[in-house]
């Protein structure tokens, strides 16, 4: 009669309650339920959209997320539903250990508003088009003209810019784009209008801007100018 290996029958009994206990809680993990909905925006910018659309995608317009077993969910689905939405720029999905299904969501970031005839619209950073918000309105800098798929991505290094730099982005408050794709610029508190012509040698010619006003707001002459001409990078001509 062989001698019987206790040492082998412990470690195949431990082995049998470590793979039950792992099958049994995660079937336990499998049936359980959702047991909220959360949703949490990141950056500084006003809310666009609410919380409630959002949490509508995150729960795929069910009523109640208690209602969802965690087996019915895609993360990966939801997060591709909820960044096709207009407002968002990316959202990150997870579930916690209690049942919690939270959406980290963050949205565009508007640059300018662009009045194109009838339609009006924002350029985001990203030097996309995005719908306005019926929740918030965006102070960014004022575009008329035409943007359309050619000129666009030119535009959108324009505006980045202007957004990006302390000083413009209080300084310049308004654009037009004329026909031939040369722009004219309005300042915030002067009445004077910047030639700043075609998108060339665009970093000189806000270089040579922001040399001219530091300049002649010391001697309390800005004022008296009605036209800046930036569209020589050498030089700035002005017209009283």
């Amino acid at each position: 009669m062989k001698k019987i290996n206790w040492s082998t029958v412990r470690l195949l009994f431990m082995l049998a309650v470590v793979v039950f206990l792992y099958s049994f809680t995660g079937k336990r993990s499998i049936d359980r339920k959702i047991t909220k909905a959360e949703v949490v925006f990141v950056g500084e910018n006003q809310l666009f959209i609410d919380q409630k659309t959002v949490n509508k995608l995150l729960i795929e317009n069910r009523t109640d997320p208690k209602t969802i077993g965690r087996d019915a969910l895609d993360l990966n689905k939801l997060e591709k539903s909820i960044d096709a939405h207009p407002m968002i720029e990316k959202s990150q999905v997870s579930i916690s250990v209690d049942g919690v299904l939270k959406a980290v969501v963050k949205q565009k970031t508007p640059i300018a508003r662009i009045y194109d005839g009838g339609a009006s619209f924002y350029i985001d950073y990203k030097g996309n088009k995005m719908p306005l918000s019926s929740n918030y309105t965006a102070r960014v800098l004022l575009v008329s003209g035409e943007i359309n798929d050619e000129n666009r991505t030119d535009f959108a290094k324009l505006f980045r810019v202007i957004y990006d730099d302390v000083f413009l982005k209080k300084n310049i408050i308004g654009m037009q784009i004329m026909p031939n794709g040369s722009v004219l610029m309005l300042n915030r508190n002067y009445n004077f209008k910047i030639d700043f012509g075609q998108l060339v040698n665009v970093e000189q010619k806000f270089k040579n801007y922001k040399a001219f006003f530091q300049k002649v707001v010391l001697d309390s002459s800005i004022a008296n100018y009605k036209k800046i001409d930036l569209r020589f990078a050498q030089q700035v001509v002005c017209t009283k």
